[in-house]
């Protein structure tokens, strides 16, 4: 099993960066793909960004430029870095990792965007 826990969320004005963390613990040797999800209020599921073992990434196009994707594979951890944030990005953001075809959820952590 596989437990992962995100922080990092909150509120922010426009314009504004947070930082979104996720760690992973348990059994944890096989993961490979890291990524971020979002959901908005209404509004479907949506892939945010993705990152590979061997450290590619893809962006949603309404992210690219705007936000990065790390991971630090010593710290079990992966990273969203977003900045010049927008009221439309506003959402629960999920951490999910797959381990061997199997994918693993985060409990989420709420971003808002609001002056």
């Amino acid at each position: 099993q596989v437990q992962l826990v995100e922080s990092g969320g909150g509120l922010v004005q426009p314009g504004g960066s947070l930082r979104l963390s996720c760690v992973a613990s348990g059994s944890i040797f096989g993961i490979g793909v890291m990524s971020w999800y979002r959901r908005a209020p209404g509004k479907e599921r949506e892939l945010v960004a993705l990152i590979t073992s061997g450290s590619s990434t893809n962006y949603a196009d309404s992210v690219k430029v705007r936000f990065t994707i790390s991971r630090d594979n010593a710290k079990n951890t992966v990273y969203l870095q977003m900045n010049s944030l927008k009221p439309e990005d506003t959402a629960v953001y999920y951490c999910n990792m797959v381990k061997w075809g199997r994918p693993y959820w985060g409990q989420g952590t709420q971003v808002t965007v609001s002056s």
